[in-house]
């Protein structure tokens, strides 16, 4: 699970400044205030890890990658290159991480890792790698730090306030620059005696990018028919156009899930059918091949006990634009992160509340007995979900530490980010000004209008 977050110098983010991210964290803000490229970020160092390129130091993208954010000096802000691009990650580790020095005999144990890494425009404007930092940390005290960086003389250097690296012997070859954003090179590591704990820095930050999932405000339109031959997708997709086949893939391994501790088990189709009918959304759901023996499957589904079972093409557009939110929730393997914009497109105001019970239930859920610790990252312009949430914290049902909620706004040309501090009632205690609208500025107007109209209306009486 991510921990904190800080992005400085990308698109229309300055500095976000290092906010902590909770099991269930919302960010709101208005129509182009930044909120989106956040996630973009995370996205592109997903896409990152995946590329074959081990010397891109950043994969920005193409028209084949997961996100294309256009060239380096399009992401950064004010498309000023001579200014670095610079983030900070840190996130719980699954299983902790055990470092050994075989010459001094000392250990190292940690439950938490942070990157901060620093890319800067070279001689061509592509980005590269200037200063690359692991820091190591058991219950957030540091343990071990590791700083890869670019000197003066434009070598590379390796450094520790912790660890005393020592080098081969008659290997006093300069360093090579790092792979991607965040790994030293096998070559580089082979010129120091105790170093080969790096390459397990390296992939404890791509097992944690691996595990981040995506999913766009803009999802696919349904299908009278979804061809599925027995795959198992590792996720719905960016406009959620693996759902079907996501779905078929639980339902084909036997997955079993509760909505938390001392909730009923249950398979993982009727479990959605379930949260899909709790939402009000229709009264039956699901997924059947065409004929005996085919590979093309039809989603079916009824919107009221007495109606008749249609398919999802022939109903309300809500239902198919919230499955992949509700499939992405559940489907993706334990320890996953989970980027969602606007989940609540096309939904009525009571379904969006009634998401904020679904995403709860997400991060508590359990599958075959054990906790699933997924953690959702939510985009909203909601004002129905926010009062759930707030409903949920006063009840007692989700405490003010599992969740986080941010406010993005513009300063300028600037963003920021604002977090907004919820306490145990429920109560935002910083509500920002004109957080959903000027409601009182709408109701003013509206009683001015209506005492003009009654006016007209009496002078045309007489």
């Amino acid at each position: 699970m991510l921990t904190s977050l800080q992005i400085q110098n990308f698109k229309a983010w300055k500095d976000t400044g290092k906010f902590r991210l909770a099991p269930l964290t919302v960010i709101f803000g208005a129509n182009s205030a930044g909120k989106s490229s956040l996630g973009h970020l995370l996205l592109a160092l997903k896409q990152t890890t995946l590329s074959v390129d081990r010397r891109r130091a950043i994969h920005l993208g193409d028209s084949n990658s997961l996100i294309d954010l256009g060239t380096f000096k399009e992401c950064i802000y004010d498309h000023d290159l001579s200014q670095p691009l610079s983030f900070h990650l840190a996130w719980k580790l699954p299983q902790g991480l055990k470092v050994e020095d075989p010459l001094q005999e000392t250990r190292y144990k940690g439950d938490q890792l942070e990157l901060n890494v620093t890319l800067l425009a070279d001689k061509n404007d592509q980005p590269e790698v200037t200063e690359l930092c692991f820091l190591l940390k058991e219950k957030k005290n540091d343990v071990l730090d590791v700083i890869y960086s670019r000197k003066d003389d434009g070598q590379f250097d390796l450094q520790s306030n912790a660890y005393k690296f020592v080098r081969t012997v008659g290997r006093s070859w300069p360093l090579d620059k790092p792979e991607k954003f965040y790994r030293m090179s096998e070559q580089s590591r082979a010129r120091f005696q105790n170093a080969g704990f790096l390459s397990d820095f390296a992939l404890a930050a791509e097992q944690m990018l691996d595990h981040f999932y995506y999913l766009g405000p803009l999802r696919e339109h349904p299908k009278r028919i979804y061809p599925w031959s027995g795959e198992t997708p590792d996720h719905v997709g960016i406009k959620g156009e693996y759902t079907i086949a996501a779905f078929l893939a639980a339902q084909n391994q036997g997955r079993q899930l509760n909505r938390g501790r001392k909730c009923k088990q249950q398979h993982f189709a009727e479990f959605i059918a379930g949260w899909l009918k709790d939402l009000g959304i229709i009264h039956s759901f699901s997924v059947k091949p065409v004929a005996e023996g085919r590979k093309e499957y039809e989603v079916l589904v009824k919107t009221h006990s007495s109606a008749s079972e249609v398919k999802i093409t022939d109903v309300g557009f809500g239902v198919s634009q919230v499955l992949p939110v509700l499939v992405d929730a559940f489907y993706c393997p334990p320890g996953s992160v989970v980027w969602m914009e606007q989940p609540e497109i096309h939904l009525h105001p009571q379904v969006q509340a009634e998401l904020a019970d679904v995403f709860i239930s997400a991060i508590k859920s359990r599958e075959n007995g054990n906790d699933r610790n997924v953690q959702l990252i939510i985009e909203s312009h909601s004002e129905h979900f926010l009062n759930r949430l707030q409903r949920r914290v006063a009840e007692g049902t989700l405490s003010p530490e599992e969740v986080a909620i941010y406010f993005c706004k513009r300063n300028g040309k600037a963003a920021e980010l604002e977090p907004l501090r919820l306490n145990l009632l429920g109560d935002i205690e910083n509500w920002p000004p004109n957080f959903f609208g000027d409601e009182m500025a709408d109701l003013t107007a509206r009683t001015v209008a209506a005492a003009a109209t009654k006016r007209r209306e009496e002078e045309q009486a007489k």
